[in-house]
């Protein structure tokens, strides 16, 4: 909800403001001086502040210059019933967005807070993606330590610069899109076009259109030439998700692209050469599929040149607070919130957690809870709704019991081998030992 901050030591001017921007779906925090406005920022986050000028103690340029010392770069209206030039003047040096004159017009006011949160929104927007276009290239958006992880990107390094296949499986929610992201980002064709068909989003008849494209009148319905994703993504890479969805005519057309480069529009007799190096990604066993007769062997080898492999959830717990923190910074910066951490016991409930949805399920989890949450501070009360039959409760073998607990006390004692291996009842040299047997890299 975009909240705005009503600054003015005029209750009749706040209460008819109040109800005026309410009826326009703004939820209104009211501040009666400046001081009080800068309290109140700092325990929220706003879309906007609608500050007055002429008001008792810090005024509004006063109140103007320790908001944008303090590195708060919301928009800012003035307003004040004895405006003058050359306050109007300081006011828009200072960075106010606009200054309007009491008594101002209600239908003008709307459209001024209105253009300015949207304008506001779309650069807090593009700061975020531009943020986070830089951390894949880093290999940053690959959120963790664990040995799992540390395996995939050293994977990602190798073969990225060549122009190699590549075949990435992994349970649903695992991040092989992100895995097919970085390999383009570390590639030599990172400046060209990166094209990302989800073969299980179109039906059988809609899929080969939607990669080789179609002639006007092919079919019905066909009343214009379509360029397929195939030629979109031409000296640039090509993803293709949920490679096994792909039926056995489409398959034999796509062995054609992989091993001739070429490939004709639906309804047309013209080859198309292309130059796309194509990665793929399957939650599937295409070993069991081609045993079935569902999927082409042939292909199945050309698609797995080189093969990556995206660790569960459960297989790597030990990132699950990396993977936290890094959801509730997202979070914070899409739903407004200021939320520092989550609390030890909450903390527990996810490491306990079996995610058969892996990380998408955890990002879901992250981000209901912190919708719910009204403080600074995620508490085991928002994750009341995890399924707790499916929590793990003393199930797989000893070992990985044992490498589940070294894991979650490691956790909540930040990394502090001593006093984890004081709450196991272990030595700290067996704990040690034990650390480097299970790979655990916290």
């Amino acid at each position: 909800m975009r909240k705005i901050l009503l600054t003015d030591d005029d209750q009749n001017v706040r209460r008819m403001l109040t109800r005026v921007l309410s009826t326009e779906g703004y939820f209104i925090k009211e501040a009666t001086d400046g001081l009080d406005a800068i309290k109140k920022l700092e325990k929220e986050n706003y879309s906007l502040i609608l500050l007055d000028l002429k008001m008792p103690g810090l005024n509004g340029l006063e109140t103007l210059k320790k908001i944008r010392e303090s590195d708060y770069n919301l928009p800012v209206i003035m307003m004040s019933a004895y405006g003058t030039v050359t306050e109007a003047v300081e006011a828009m040096k200072l960075g106010a967005l606009d200054y309007l004159v009491k008594p101002f017009d209600i239908e003008e006011l709307k459209i001024t807070i209105n253009r300015a949160i949207k304008q506001y929104e779309l650069e807090v927007e593009n700061i975020y993606y531009r943020e986070e276009e830089e951390k894949r290239f880093n290999f940053d958006e690959i959120i963790g330590k664990s040995s799992a992880i540390e395996k995939v990107i050293e994977m990602i390094k190798n073969v990225a610069p060549t122009e190699a296949a590549v075949l990435i499986n992994g349970e649903s929610g695992t991040g092989k899109e992100l895995v097919a992201r970085a390999i383009y980002k570390n590639s030599d064709r990172n400046d060209r076009p990166f094209v990302v068909v989800n073969c299980a989003a179109f039906s059988l008849n809609l899929l080969e259109s939607e990669l080789f494209g179609h002639e006007k009148g092919a079919f019905t319905g066909a009343v214009t030439r379509r360029i397929g994703r195939f030629e979109m993504a031409n000296s640039g890479t090509i993803f293709l998700d949920e490679i096994g969805e792909i039926d056995l005519s489409t398959q034999m057309k796509l062995l054609r692209v992989v091993q001739e480069k070429e490939f004709e529009r639906v309804g047309s007799s013209r080859s198309i050469k292309v130059d796309v190096r194509i990665l793929s990604a399957t939650n599937k066993d295409l070993k069991k599929e081609i045993k079935n007769g569902t999927f082409r062997e042939d292909l199945f080898y050309r698609l797995n040149v080189f093969n990556i492999e995206a660790p569960s959830l459960r297989d790597r717990k030990e990132d699950i607070h990396l993977l936290a923190e890094h959801f509730i910074n997202k979070y914070n910066k899409i739903l407004n919130k200021k939320i520092e951490n989550i609390s030890p016991k909450a903390m527990e409930y996810l490491l306990d957690y079996n995610y058969p949805g892996n990380i998408r399920e955890l990002e879901n989890i992250i981000e209901r809870s912190m919708i719910m949450t009204k403080d600074h501070v995620m508490n085991e009360d928002y994750f009341a709704f995890v399924d707790k039959e499916r929590m793990i409760e003393k199930k797989g073998t000893l070992k990985e019991m044992e490498k589940e607990a070294i894991i979650k006390y490691l956790i909540q004692n930040n990394s502090n081998r001593t006093k984890t291996a004081t709450d196991l009842g272990i030595s700290r040299r067996n704990l040690q030992n034990k650390i480097k047997i299970y790979k655990i890299n916290l």
